[in-house]
């Protein structure tokens, strides 16, 4: 439990933190396509290199970083395994009636990387911008929707409420085990079943918890006079500085980079 780090926002002065939320986001968008676009193998290897030194700017640990992938890895493996045993090509391996390929090894790898990268990029969008500014970066982003009735500020606030209770749901879930553990329950001994039964005395004080912090929340903002729609202002909003456009030409390149890499590919092929 401890190991899940979404959600949570890391202070900082690096220039990841520096940049404006709003730009954040696009960018996060534009590598999202670009990971979606390629498919050659040296793409895949230069869009990792870009990870790498985005996590290098954030100027965060390299073990939080990829500490907060493992939740995640069971899907990792999964996808590989999947493309691994249903991609047809050149056998070089059988389990029962399942053939291991060399051509699911290398699409189960990249599919596999693609997500690790995927999650990595989102996870340093958290880490590196406070929950104030998220919120308000989506609701600039979707204000456009407003004039077709889209509730811009009421989904950013949500969006952004929902992560930022993700740690404290979490902190409350390692707090009941702990408590059970004192009480001699034992979650890791037992069949499947078993396990699933210790596991309901901690689901239902959990759901219990959310109900209670969820009233208290929506008490708050209420004694706050919240009305849903009304416009707000903001006590410090960000400014666009000379450093996010140069973030923005310098994205925009390295995704060019990236798709003349993968073009390069297919004309090989």
């Amino acid at each position: 439990m401890t190991d899940i780090t979404i959600g949570q926002y890391f202070p900082g002065d690096s220039c990841l933190h520096r940049l404006d939320p709003r730009f954040k986001i696009v960018l996060l968008f534009l590598f999202f396509f670009a990971l979606f676009w390629v498919s050659a193998p040296q793409s895949y290897a230069f869009l990792s290199l870009c990870t790498l030194a985005f996590i290098a700017l954030s100027k965060l640990p390299p073990s939080l970083v990829f500490r907060s992938l493992k939740p995640l890895m069971w899907i990792i493996v999964f996808t590989f395994v999947i493309h691994l045993f249903s991609t047809p090509g050149e056998e070089f391996a059988r389990v029962w009636r399942f053939s291991a390929t060399w051509e699911g090894l290398s699409r189960g790898f990249l599919f596999s990387l693609r997500l690790a990268l995927l999650f990595v990029l989102s996870a340093l969008l958290t880490f590196t911008t406070g929950p104030l500014k998220l919120t308000y970066a989506m609701e600039s982003i979707l204000s456009p929707g407003k004039r077709f009735g889209l509730p811009a500020g009421e989904l950013a606030m949500m969006m952004t409420i929902a992560l930022r209770f993700v740690p404290t749901l979490i902190e409350e879930t390692h707090r009941l085990i702990k408590a059970q553990k004192s009480r001699g329950v034992d979650f890791s001994g037992g069949n499947f079943i078993e396990r699933i039964q210790a596991a309901v005395p901690i689901m239902v004080p959990l759901f219990l918890s959310a109900f209670r912090r969820a009233d208290d929340l929506a008490m708050a903002m209420e004694a706050r006079c919240y009305c849903a729609g009304a416009a707000r202002t903001h006590l410090n909003e960000p400014r666009i500085t000379s450093l996010d456009y140069k973030s923005l030409i310098v994205s925009l390149i390295l995704i060019l980079l990236a798709v003349l890499l993968d073009c390069g590919e297919m004309v090989n092929l």
